[in-house]
C-alpha cells in the first residue's frame, strides 16, 4: 500500500501521513517508531527535542532496519534555542543519529530566555514563562535559512504560526516556509489561516489530528454517521479529511495494531470520502462544536482566532 505524498514549495514530496511522537514515553517510543517502519509501512516520523525522546526515535529507526535516506525526518528548534539554532540542530541531529533532516521547523514562535532557570521552560519569578519579548523571529528564520545552504537540513518550516507571526519573518524571508504545522481536526479546521498559508505556498501539517486523549472526534455524531456509511473508523474519517483536504496528518500511536490502522485506514478513507462528506465535516466547528485543544500558557498574543484559554497572569511574588 503506497503512501500518497504532498509537493512542497521546494519540490520536495512529503509523505502525507507521518507518526507523530509528542508524548509518547522514550520507553514506548522505541518499539513504535521501529513497528511504524519496519511493519506498517511509514516513511515519515516527526519528532523534536522538546518532546524528550530523540534519543529514542533515533535508536527505532535504526531497528526498523529501513535505510536512512527512505525515512522522511522531521525535528523543531524549541524557544529556548532561538539565538543558536544551529547548537539546537546539532543536538537533535546527534540525537538521531544522522547527518541530516528532511524538515526542520520552528516549534513556536516564541524566544525564551536561554539563560534562565530551566532549558526547556524557564520562568520569572511571577510564574509566568520567561520570553525574550524583543527577539525578533526573523532573526530565527534567517538562522534556519542557513542551515539549508550548509545541507544540515533540506526543507525548512514553522509550526503555531499564525498569519500574525508569519507575517513577522515574510518580509525578510530567502526562503519561504514549507509547511506550517498546526493542531488541525474538523472542530478546529483554521480554514481562513490555512488559506493564507497556501496563498503563500506554505503546506499544513495537523498535529493531534485526532484531538486529544479521548476526544469528543471520535464520538461525534456526524462523524460517526460518515465512518458507518463507509464501513470506516472514525479516526479513518478524521484522518482521511485532513488528507483529501493536501493536510499532512500526523497522529501519534504506541500501540501496533492503532499504528498501522492510522495508516490503512487514512488511505481507505481517501478513496470513500465523497464531497458531501467533505463539505459536512468543513463544516463541523461553524455549526458550533468549535474547539481548540492545545493551548499552552505563553504570556503572549500569539494571534490565532478561537484561543479561548486566558492570558497567564503573574502571580504575587513571597
Amino acid at each position: 500500500m503506497s503512501v500518497p505524498t504532498i509537493k512542497l514549495n521546494n519540490g520536495v514530496q512529503i509523505p502525507a501521513i507521518g507518526l507523530g511522537t509528542w508524548q509518547s514515553q522514550p520507553s514506548e517510543v522505541v518499539a513504535a517508531v521501529a513497528y511504524a517502519l519496519k511493519e506498517a509501512g511509514y516513511r515519515h516520523i516527526d519528532c523534536a527535542w522538546g518532546y524528550n525522546n530523540e534519543k529514542e526515535v533515533g535508536e527505532g529507526i535504526r531497528q526498523s532496519g529501513v535505510p536512512r535516506s527512505e525515512v522522511f525526518i522531521t525535528s523543531k528548534v524549541w524557544g529556548t534555542y532561538h539565538s543558536r539554532v544551529e547548537e539546537a540542530l546539532d543536538e537533535t541531529l546527534a540525537n538521531l543519529g544522522t547527518d541530516y533532516l528532511d524538515l526542520y521547523l520552528i516549534h513556536w514562535p516564541i524566544a525564551l530566555n536561554p539563560k534562565g532557570n530551566h532549558p526547556a521552560f524557564p520562568t520569572l519569578p511571577n510564574g509566568l514563562r520567561d520570553v525574550v519579548h524583543s527577539w525578533k523571529l526573523s532573526d530565527t528564520w534567517k538562522q534556519m535559512e542557513a542551515l539549508v545552504q550548509k545541507g544540515k537540513v533540506k526543507t525548512i518550516g514553522i509550526s503555531n504560526f499564525s498569519v500574525k507571526k508569519i507575517e513577522e519573518i515574510l518580509p525578510s524571508a530567502e526562503i519561504i516556509p514549507a509547511v506550517n504545522q498546526l493542531e488541525l481536526h474538523p472542530y478546529n479546521p483554521q480554514h481562513e489561516l490555512l488559506a493564507y498559508c497556501r496563498s503563500k505556498g506554505i503546506v499544513p501539517q495537523a498535529y493531534s489530528p485526532l484531538g486529544s486523549t479521548n476526544s469528543p472526534l471520535l464520538k461525534d455524531d456526524v462523524v460517526l454517521k460518515i465512518a458507518q456509511k463507509h464501513t470506516l473508523q472514525p479516526s479513518d474519517v478524521l484522518l482521511g479529511w485532513l488528507v483529501v483536504h493536501d493536510i499532512v496528518a500526523l497522529p501519534k500511536s504506541v500501540t501496533p495494531s492503532r499504528i498501522a490502522s492510522n495508516l490503512t485506514g487514512t488511505i481507505t478513507a481517501i478513496g470513500k470520502l465523497d464531497k458531501g462528506d467533505i463539505a459536512e465535516l468543513d463544516g463541523l466547528a461553524a455549526s458550533g462544536k468549535q474547539k481548540r485543544f492545545i493551548m499552552p500558557p505563553w504570556p503572549v498574543d500569539l494571534g490565532f482566532d478561537n484561543w479561548t484559554a486566558p492570558m497567564p497572569q503573574p502571580q504575587p511574588t513571597a
